[in-house]
């Protein structure tokens, strides 16, 4: 294969982006877009269609509560990179939270621009805030998103079209990410050939201490064809299940899956105002990448690979086989030790921006030790003062007594 492509991970997505079922294995593996295509003028010749907010509250927040979570942790001062099709920053539950970032199909843009649907909904798994009316939102709602477009493809009719990199070029947009300060790269994106390039950027991710989360795949029906990056070491491979725990049919298993999390119907924002469902193992990934940022401004002293390994060790049991660890559980994570010891709470503000705010850090760092002079200097003083008071009390008592012991009482 002379040039391997890089396709979205979503199970479906239909023209209209309203819902996604998985599409049949012939339609998965049809045949990729011709280089004219891949060159083709910039341009959404298939927009997503308009719909209406959702206001049932939808299954993985039921199954998450995230507001036991905020108040411990939203992912302030943490950055996500949503390597994907873009990401529409005009949604109203995304605005704020979108950062400027690149576009690797057309030259000049911010990655702010979704054909798809499917970066925006990724990004609103993670970030999404609340709003009146809706009753979806993100499960780290304080996380920023650093939008790298590197697709627009869609199934439609069952076959898959649209533009998308290849592999050296996805290997950059993780490389560009990392070097405009991710934290943690989602890639709900899955690539079917062990790519030299890409391995070594997610090498290069872990050596800066980036948490890497990916698709798992949607081919269970064809085999379960080993999926990259998430079957590089270090990568956090994740399936995907269903509303009842079960896991999701499409959902690929093998030894590259680490945990899974929602996968099938998924509500999400899509481009514009609404909202839509869909499935994949592509909506499971930001599940994970949201519990990694929200442990990363909880505990900021973790690692990259200490973060991966708590929410692997935090994982509940999952009903059958084909789990990884099991199913993610972000309260877990984030309030647990590996080994299940309840961790010590801190309050929101006490952590926010920490990790990416090394002036402040600083400025922390010079007041707690003026503090603690501070602190040291006063018990002095204070002993010196008790010292004085205590003279003034026995010496005269003592001069009196000539020294000798008080008579029993």
């Amino acid at each position: 294969m002379s040039r391997a492509l890089v396709w979205p991970a979503a199970a479906a997505l239909t023209a209209t982006l309203i819902t996604g079922a998985p599409a049949t294995a012939a339609a998965r593996q049809a045949a990729p877009p011709t280089v004219a295509a891949l060159r083709a003028a910039p341009g959404c010749p298939t927009p997503p269609a308009a719909v209406r907010p959702v206001a049932a509250l939808p299954w993985p927040q039921q199954r998450y509560a995230p507001e036991r979570l905020a108040s411990l942790t939203t992912g302030t001062g943490v950055t996500v990179a949503v390597v994907d099709s873009g990401v529409d920053r005009e949604h109203p539950q995304l605005d704020g939270r979108v950062l400027d970032g690149t576009d690797l199909l057309d030259a000049g843009g911010d990655g702010t621009r979704d054909c798809a649907g499917h970066g925006t909904g990724v990004a609103s798994i993670i970030a999404a805030t609340s709003r009146p009316g809706v009753a979806f939102r993100g499960l780290a709602p304080g996380a920023r998103i650093l939008p790298v477009r590197v697709s627009e493809q869609q199934v439609v009719d069952g076959r898959e079209s649209g533009r998308t990199v290849s592999a050296a070029e996805f290997a950059r947009a993780i490389r560009w990410a990392v070097d405009h300060g991710a934290d943690v790269l989602n890639l709900s994106v899955v690539l079917y050939v062990d790519s030299p390039a890409v391995r070594s950027a997610v090498a290069y991710a872990h050596a800066r201490d980036v948490v890497v989360v990916a698709a798992a795949g949607n081919l269970h029906e064809a085999g379960d064809p080993t999926p990259y990056p998430a079957a590089y070491d270090g990568v956090l491979g994740v399936g995907a299940i269903a509303p009842d725990g079960s896991r999701a049919s499409f959902s690929q298993t093998g030894p590259y899956v680490d945990l899974v999390a929602p996968g099938s119907e998924v509500l999400m924002a899509a481009p514009g105002h609404g909202h839509r469902r869909a499935e994949g193992t592509s909506y499971a990934a930001p599940f994970v990448a949201a519990t990694a940022a929200l442990l990363r401004a909880y505990h900021p002293d973790l690692t990259a690979a200490q973060v991966a390994e708590r929410i692997v060790a935090t994982t509940d049991p999952a009903p059958d086989g084909g789990y990884g660890a099991g199913v993610l559980n972000p309260y877990r994570a984030v309030t647990e030790t590996p080994g299940g010891a309840p961790v010590r709470a801190r309050p929101v503000a006490a952590l926010a921006d920490e990790r990416v705010d090394p002036a402040r850090r600083a400025q922390q760092a010079r007041r707690a030790a003026a503090r603690d002079r501070a602190l040291v200097v006063a018990a002095a003083v204070g002993a010196v003062a008790a010292a004085v008071v205590l003279l003034a009390l026995v010496l005269p008592r003592g001069t009196r007594r000539r020294w000798r012991p008080a008579d029993p009482a």
